[in-house]
């Protein structure tokens, strides 16, 4: 569905400005959109994610740990597909504001697509470099946007998401390095070529949630922080935008209809996607990819 197509819809959750804001600048920052009772039943859920992970002493295929991570002290950069890991990350996934979010800014018919919990531990909690997403996972189009919620306060000082406004409208980058391997980021010549002086940093209160297209150029520092900064992803996309290769992040929730109906026809946009490497066995974390670091052990 194109843009002037969404517009005839009205919108449930969004205002008409804020859809065009996101139109036009790839992002949005809604502040505080995530009640509290959904909060609590995050935050346990998530504090439970921790509490497993301390019997592990390497990533595996569901926790991608900090080099330092101990069990009294763990130290989690990612958990990947979480809405397999708890149920409450799945309803949140499905029942909550994020789906008819999307469906205000990609149309009415809304698949999922994944999810991850990225950490950003206190004291040093992984950088994440400039990149953009749809590398990762090209679709037919270009509708896939990744929720962020924040559930706790972040601030500039834990390494919120930054954003290059209007990024999406231009060049996709090549994620290969030279040599040909993956690197999962941009080159430090095509970092050198963005004008990251205009990057707009998205801080906010516990519950707010950071929205960017599939397209934006986008990064964020590390937390040197004594505060950790979990930050739980959902993608979502227009259910007319079909993955042509392997979810990096299997999860058995991929391409369920969240809200409207499964789509009879592929929308095809005709500007051409970088195809990154065979995930059909699946990866640990960007962090992982970016740092290159070996494969985790099969679990």
């Amino acid at each position: 569905m194109l843009v002037d197509e969404i517009r005839r819809t009205p919108a449930k959750v969004l205002t008409e400005e804020q859809r065009e804001s996101y139109w036009e600048n790839g992002y949005l920052l809604l502040e505080r959109l995530v009640p509290e009772e959904w909060l609590e039943r995050l935050r346990a859920a998530t504090d439970e994610m921790v509490e497993r992970s301390r019997t592990l002493t390497a990533s595996d295929r569901v926790f991608d740990l900090e080099p330092d991570h101990t069990a009294d002290a763990p130290r989690l950069r990612r958990v990947t597909s979480p809405v397999d890991q708890h149920p409450d990350y799945w309803a949140y996934a499905r029942d909550s504001l994020l789906a008819d979010v999307a469906a205000d800014l990609v149309g009415p018919d809304v698949a999922f697509h994944h999810s991850k919990l990225n950490f950003k531990w206190a004291r040093g909690g992984a950088e994440v470099k400039w990149h953009q997403d749809i590398q990762y996972w090209p679709h037919t189009n270009y509708t896939p946007l990744t929720f962020g919620t924040y559930l706790y306060d972040c601030g500039t000082e834990q390494g919120p998401l930054g954003v290059l406004p209007g990024s999406h409208q231009g060049p996709l980058h090549d994620l290969y390095a030279d040599d040909g391997t993956w690197a999962g980021a941009l080159s430090a010549r095509d970092v050198a070529g963005l004008d990251t002086a205009r990057t707009v940093y998205l801080p906010g209160p516990a519950g707010s949630v950071t929205i960017h297209n599939c397209r934006t150029a986008h990064h964020s520092a590390v937390n040197d922080s004594p505060i950790g900064r979990p930050l739980l992803l959902n993608v979502y996309k227009a259910a007319d935008a079909l993955p042509y290769t392997a979810n990096p992040l299997p999860s058995s929730h991929a391409e369920e209809v969240v809200r409207g109906e499964r789509a009879r026809w592929a929308h095809h946009d005709p500007r051409p996607c970088l195809v990154p490497p065979d995930w059909s066995g699946g990866y640990t974390s960007l962090f992982a990819l970016q740092q290159k670091e070996p494969a985790p052990r099969a679990m």
